[in-house]
Parts: C-alpha cells; structure tokens; sequence
C-alpha cells in the first residue's frame, strides 16, 4: 500500500497534481456589466444637470455651520445611546427578574415606549417646560435644595437627549434581554456551583458571551439613531445637521444642494459607525468560528484523496 496523498506513478502530491478547472459563470459577469453601466449613466444624468446646482453644494459642503451642526448631531447620537443602553441593561434585567413588580414596570415601559412615535414622544419633551415651567430638588414639603426655571433655561438640547435615550431604552431593553437568553443556563449553573456570585456570572460568563448577539443589532441601533436626530426639531432643537441645512437652503431658496450635503455628511458618519461596528462585532465573535489555513485545506485534501484510492499498489 502507498503513501497517503502520493501519486504512485508520478510521485508527488496528488492534491499538488489535481488540475482544478474554475466553474465559468458568464451571467455574473453580464450582471456586473448591466449594473456598472447602469451606475454609470445615474452619475453621468446627475453630474450634468445643472439644476443639483454643484457649485452651491461644493461651497456649502464643508460650511462652518455644516461642520458645527454635525457635531451636534454626534453628541446627540453619542449621549442619547449611552443613557439608552444603560437604560436598556437595567429595564433588561428587571424584565428576566423574578419579582412580579419589577418585571410587570419594565414591561409597562417597554409597552409604552415602543407602542408611540418618537416624534410624538419628542414633541411631548418640547412642551415638557409648559407643564413643569419650575422644577425644584430637595426633601418633600421640607426644604428646597435645588430650584430649575425650565422658562428661562434653554434646555431644548438636554430634552432632545431624554427624549432620545428613553425611547431607544425600550429597544436596547429587548436586545439586550435576547442577548442574555441566548446563553444556555447550564453555564450560569456551573459557575454558581463553582462559588461565583450572580455579578461574577454576569460579568465573566454570561456577558462575554450575550455580546456577540447583543452587538449587532446596537451597531444598527447606533446607526438609527443618528438618523433619528432629524426628528429633534419637535423638541424644538434646530442646530442640527438636518434643521441647519434647512435653515440654509430656506436663506438661499436651494433646498436640493443643501439636501446633498447634509446626504454626504450622514453618510460620511454612517460608514465610520459601520467600520467601527466591523472591528467591535469581529472582536467579540473570536472562536466561534475561524477559516482553514492553506496547509490545512491540503492536509484535508490529501487525507481524502487517501481514502478514496486506498489499495494495493
């Protein structure tokens, strides 16, 4: 009997001897024609008509208030996703909690939350100053410590935040309780018999794991919500990216050249948030699942070529 893998005519390797001739696909190819051709004549149709008015959204591209109001639209984004992710870890654990009042509340808010828009649920925080135009902080019919006049505070952007953050609460709250439910409990059992306590569980076991179905749907949860900021002008909160270009084109009656910059700016932001989700989920997946390397896609070849021609020579 010969040597596994070796050719006993040739000598050498029969996985190095196989000529492997690549499957010809020619309608991908006539695909990829049609849909470059097709992409070509959009750009070609868009940059030849003049009324994009190109020359106004290259002035305005990098506009000192268009760069102002992006980074407003960031620290909206930023804030509002922090407080709701925090939000949405404790509603989570109330949720899988097994005290009736803790999880029936979390689900009251979850219900209510999800249940109305958002930009009914913003347009609420905008008049939040007419129905509490003074807040006030300290004990109880006792003494005052800290007093608020919401009618002279331009609080438009803090409201936004809250806004935000606690409707995004309600669906971090879901992924966040799916992600932990993906864990078999057998795990958290083990860890339990081993000494740990129920935040060493959480903490070493059970949410190095949940992340990898947890980070997913917040990346596209962190991408929604940069979008979502257009809607904080029923707060009102108009330094935005969206509000600001519309308050431009309004000035300028160019309400085209304006939408393609602010476009280009969501864009820009989007696929740095789509990078950095890339890297983040890729991070958390490791060992789950990894790709043979060259040397061992021959070994296997060659173990398989043994098999099927085992015999005496």
């Amino acid at each position: 009997m010969g040597q596994p893998g070796i050719d006993p005519v040739g000598g050498g390797s029969l996985a190095d001897r196989i000529e492997a001739v690549p499957l010809r696909r020619p309608g991908r190819w006539v695909a990829a024609a049609i849909v470059i051709g097709l992409f070509g004549l959009l750009i070609y149709g868009a940059a030849t008509n003049k009324r994009f008015q190109w020359d106004i959204y290259r002035k305005y591209l990098f506009n000192h208030y268009i760069e102002v109001a992006a980074w407003n639209t960031v620290q909206l984004t930023i804030w509002a996703m922090l407080f709701g992710i925090a939000l949405g870890v404790i509603l989570a654990v109330m949720r899988l909690s097994p005290n009736p009042v803790l999880s029936g509340a979390a689900w009251v808010y979850l219900w209510f939350f999800r249940g109305t828009p958002v930009y009914v649920q913003l347009t609420f925080w905008g008049l939040f100053g007419t129905l509490y135009p003074h807040i006030g902080l300290g004990i109880p019919f006792v003494h005052q410590i800290v007093h608020f006049d919401l009618q002279r505070v331009n609080a438009a952007f803090y409201f936004a935040i809250i806004g935000l953050a606690l409707n995004e609460a309600a669906y971090m709250a879901e992924i966040v309780r799916a992600g932990i439910a993906s864990v078999n409990n057998g795990q958290s059992e083990a860890a339990t018999a081993l000494g740990m306590s129920w935040g060493q569980t959480y903490q070493r076991i059970v949410l190095p794991q949940a992340m990898r179905v947890i980070i997913p749907p917040t990346g596209n949860e962190l991408i929604s919500m940069l979008k979502t900021t257009s809607l904080v002008t029923a707060v009102p909160y108009t330094l935005d990216l969206y509000n600001t270009q519309h308050q431009i084109a309004g000035r300028i009656f160019a309400p085209i050249p304006l939408l393609l910059v602010a476009s280009t700016w969501y864009l820009a932001m989007t696929s740095v948030l789509m990078v950095g989700q890339y890297y983040v989920e890729r991070h958390y997946s490791r060992g789950t699942s990894r790709k043979l390397t060259a040397r061992e896609a021959r070994a296997i070849a060659e173990i398989g070529i043994h098999h099927e021609g085992m015999g005496p020579v």
